[in-house]
Parts: structure tokens; sequence; C-alpha cells
């Protein structure tokens, strides 16, 4: 089989290797598409300050199983899957009360171990989630990212009746967005600076949007849900001036959600933080009941994800991928590689 392998930043290579074997309780993966994400894109630029060369990347994946190692359950030759890709120890605190995905040794398949970006990948059972086959492989590997997004908005409870705002409407500020309304949430104000990607979360079902280029943010929200304000607000940019910006508009008392991945250090008021009694929320990755949840968030029509598919490339080509994306940073919501 052909695996492609990050050999610097910005090189890809091909080699050939064996037809893996699933091991115990393991499961052969035909893998189908992979979705390439912001992270994987620092690793192209050499930016990734938690991944060494060589790489094999792909970590928003989906597959059909090809075959089962001896002793595994629960799943069929022919069954669409996507797979959580942490691995992590089991053993440390945050592991033994079931928050796995801030394990203190926690490792990422596609940055720290070896990601599926192959013909064929095993991987083990209790990793991997069935999908069903009204999902497209495109949807599928959709899973992981909007996983991130059902995790970030889990660390706010429950939704119900709640007005947010979410700042960045990119690919994961659109997927929080969605699942936001999915949840149980009553209204969503999605912000950005481009045009284009407010008129996508229109299309999938966010009615209000603010482009703070044209528009003061402070008075948006005031606008449109009045002197309550929003009942939480959640960054998913990186940058400090959204970041400032969700502080300076918080309702006293309210919380906002980190979503985004800083890779510049921000410089904060945490004074009006104290003052506001506002909470800072962290989020990292997801657990497994965020990937179910995102599921069926999907079959039910409750997540729009067609709207966000923006290209595809042969497996071969996969370092067309990335220059696609750096021409068309605007546009580019989600580009797959197609490996079968």
């Amino acid at each position: 089989m052909r695996q492609a392998v990050m050999t610097a930043p910005g090189v890809i290579a091909y080699r050939e290797l064996p037809k893996p074997e699933p091991g115990s309780g393991e499961l052969l993966l035909k893998i189908m598409r992979i979705g390439v994400c912001g992270s994987d894109i620092h690793v192209n630029h050499g930016l990734h300050p938690y991944t060494k060369y060589p790489v094999v990347q792909g970590h928003e994946v989906s597959g059909r199983v090809e075959r089962l190692g001896p002793g595994t359950r629960g799943f069929a030759v022919g069954d669409r899957v996507t797979f959580m890709p942490q691995v992590y120890c089991g053993t440390c605190l945050p592991c033994r009360t079931g928050r796995y995905n801030i394990c203190d040794s926690l490792k990422v398949m596609g940055f720290q171990t070896t990601g599926a970006a192959s013909e064929y990948f095993a991987v083990a059972a209790d990793k991997c989630l069935k999908f069903p086959e009204s999902l497209s492989f495109e949807a599928g590997a959709m899973i992981e990212p909007l996983a991130v997004a059902v995790h970030a908005l889990g660390r706010l409870g429950d939704l119900s009746g709640t007005r947010l705002v979410v700042y960045g409407a990119g690919p994961i500020g659109n997927l929080v967005a969605q699942s936001a309304l999915g949840l149980g949430a009553a209204e969503v104000i999605a912000t950005d600076t481009s045009d284009y990607r407010l008129s996508l979360a229109s299309s999938c079902g966010v009615r209000h949007v603010v482009n703070p280029k044209n528009e003061d943010m402070d008075a948006a929200i005031l606008k449109l849900y009045g002197p309550d304000r929003a009942d939480a607000a959640l960054e998913c940019v990186g940058v400090e001036a959204t970041m400032t910006q969700a502080i300076l508009s918080a309702r006293k008392g309210s919380a906002i959600v980190v979503v985004g991945v800083f890779g510049a250090l921000p410089k904060v008021d945490l004074g009006l933080v104290q003052d506001r009694e506002l909470s800072l929320v962290g989020t990292l990755m997801y657990r497994r009941e965020d990937y179910e949840r995102a599921i069926a968030l999907v079959a039910e029509g409750k997540v729009k994800l067609d709207p966000l598919m923006s290209a595809h490339f042969p497996f071969d080509r996969y370092k067309e991928a990335y220059d696609f994306i750096d021409a068309n940073r605007e546009r580019s919501m989600k580009v797959f590689i197609d490996v079968s």
C-alpha cells in the first residue's frame, strides 16, 4: 500500500508498505477521505510547535472496515467508520476520571504519532464509531471537527433557550454555531470579517451574522439581544482582537469558551474579567459522547455539512491541497484528500 509522509515542511513523499495486519481488538480500515484542518496547515508550514518530521498526517478520516482483528466485536466488514485520533495513557488522573481528552501524556495521530494518510490503516476498534450509510464519506471525515464544536458547547452545559455569540465563522466557528442551534440554543450571532463565510453561515441556518468591519460588535449585540446581551460567547479564531472583543462585549457573570488555537500569546484585560466576574473556559478536542452526538446531529439534519465542502484532491496530489488552501484562504472551508 502507499503512504504519504511529510518529510519536511511542505514536502510530501510516498512510500510503499505492506498492508497492515489488524491486531487483537483492532480494525483494518480502507481509508476513503481525509479532511485537511488548520493544524495540518501549520504542520505544512513548519509552524506546529508539537510536531516533528517526518510525520504521517491524517486525523479527520472516514473509511470502510476491511478486516476485523482477533477478538474484535461490534463491527462488520463494509461498515462506514470514523475514529477518534487521540492516544492517551489511561492511568493519569484525567484519564482515570473520564477526561482522557486532556490526558497528561496526550498524543494525536497525524501529529505526535502516525496518522491515517495511507491506503489502509489499522486502529483500535474502541476508538472507532460507525456512521450510517446515509452519510457520505466526506461527512464521515467531518465528524472529527464537528465533535470539537460539540465538546466546546458542552463546556457550557444545557443550551436550551440560550443566546450565544460565536466569534469566527470559519470551519470550526460555523460548526459551533450550527451545533449550538441543533443542541437547543434559541439564537446565535456569528461574526467574521469575511462576508463569504458569513453568507455560508446564513445558508446553514444561522440567522444573525455580523461583520465587525462594517458594524460595531457591541452595538450589534445590544440591537439583537437587548441589554441582557448574550448568555455566553465562544471564541473560535484564536487571535487577540476577537478575544478582546469577546471580553468587552460579555455580559457580567457570563462565560467565554476559548475554542480557537492561539499562535501568538494574546494580551487580555484580566482586570475586566475579574471586575465582571467572567469565566474563561478552556476546551480541548472531544470524548466519545461528543462524536456520538456529532453523528446524530448530521444524521438528523440539524447540522449541514455540504455547504462547507470546498474541494477534493486525489491522494497522489496531496501537496496540491495545501497549495489550494494557501491560495484560497477565505473560501477554503473543508478540503478533502480522496484516498480511495
